[in-house]
């Protein structure tokens, strides 16, 4: 790979010039994805510069991950080397964008030609020259364009007056057509990919309502199940909540589990915390056999959806730690002991998301993925 890089650079002569840096929207320099609900325009920005005063150019490049095509959209100057593009998310997941940036020759001189124009110290050397970069965009062009642009070029070399040389090498349909087919060869590409995740609308905002599925039964001290909360589902939406939240459901864990009130140990029959996780039953991607089946969990996601409700949902995850582990473990500000309920063998972790864009196999067939 070094020996790739080096070579590439001295293919490249060091003619790549061009500088990019400063991209936004960035999390931490990339390390984290930026976030946009659906229908966001992204608003990409970076500053883009190079030696000396060539005019450059530059694109936005955008993909879905996970698709190898990608939308090129031309950035504009903003001033002082800043350079703007945007794009519309239209799709619930992850997109991707780089940036791609590169000296313009043809823009070069075209600018410089209009100030010559102006002052009238335009030569005919000035339109042969002119003339040379079309016709390498036209090598570069394919049918209509380049015919036009062989056309262009022939116009440039002819013995006409410099008004209507003039004319030719400033008109707008040249300009355009010359922005097609850039000579990009050595262009700067920015050095990784940056992600935009898409979340629905309701990531933005939502008023969430949390209960315990096994809390729900009409019947003291019986087991509530996934019927049980369903009925329950008109009365939350008419409240004028978003999202319905619901603990884990998986079966919970029978070794190291909390007990009632918080306690670090459960006594005898008691069920223990819904974040227990790891039993003969199951593990995360399975239901306990108190709540209902999985097509009953299918029927309950089902109406939350017909009231307009989205289903969250908190789920128990094994760890297996890398690094010895001391007393306590600091998980952000807090400070929490490792034993007895976090061992080193099995530390539990707890992950908020929404279900349609986490779970997998028979739960995430449940919520409607394919």
């Amino acid at each position: 790979m070094e020996h790739e890089t080096k070579m590439a650079t001295i293919k490249d002569n060091g003619r790549k010039r061009v500088v990019i840096e400063g991209i936004s929207p960035l999390i931490d320099g990339g390390r984290f994805p930026a976030k946009r609900v659906l229908g966001d325009w992204v608003r990409v920005e970076a500053d883009i510069f190079t030696d000396g005063h060539d005019s450059i150019a530059a694109s936005l490049f955008v993909r879905r991950l996970g698709s190898e095509e990608r939308a090129e959209i031309r950035m504009q100057p903003l001033g002082n080397d800043r350079w703007t593009g945007s794009f519309q998310v239209t799709e619930l997941g992850q997109y991707g964008f780089r940036l791609r940036g590169w000296v313009d020759h043809f823009e070069t001189w075209r600018r410089d030609l209009l100030k010559r124009i102006e002052a009238e110290t335009d030569t005919f050397i000035d339109y042969r020259i002119g003339a040379d970069l079309i016709g390498a965009a036209a090598g570069r062009a394919s049918g209509s364009d380049a015919a036009f642009l062989r056309e262009q070029v022939d116009l440039l070399r002819s013995p006409a007056e410099k008004p209507e040389l003039r004319t030719f090498s400033t008109d707008d349909s040249l300009h355009e057509k010359m922005s097609r087919y850039p000579d990009d060869r050595f262009a700067t590409e920015s050095e990784s990919e940056a992600i935009i995740v898409v979340d629905p609308d309701h990531a933005r905002f939502s008023a969430w309502y949390e209960f315990f599925p096994r809390s729900t039964s009409a019947q003291p001290g019986e087991h509530g199940t996934f019927a049980d909360c369903e009925a329950r589902l008109p009365y939350i939406s008419q409240m004028g909540f978003n999202v319905v939240y619901l603990p884990p459901i998986h079966p919970i864990g029978r070794t190291f589990r909390k007990g009632r009130n918080n306690n670090p140990q459960a006594q005898p029959g008691e069920p223990g915390s819904p974040w227990a996780i790891g039993s003969g039953a199951g593990g995360h991607k399975a239901i306990h056999s108190g709540l209902g089946t999985v097509e009953e969990f299918h029927k309950f996601v089902q109406k939350a959806r017909s009231l307009g409700l989205f289903v969250a949902l908190d789920i128990a995850f094994r760890w297996r730690p890398t690094i010895p582990m001391s007393s306590t473990t600091k998980i952000g500000s807090a400070s929490a002991p490792t034993a007895p309920f976090n061992t080193p063998k099995t530390l539990q972790r707890n992950t908020r998301t929404f279900i349609p864009s986490i779970l997998r196999a028979k739960i995430g067939k449940a919520c409607g993925r394919s």
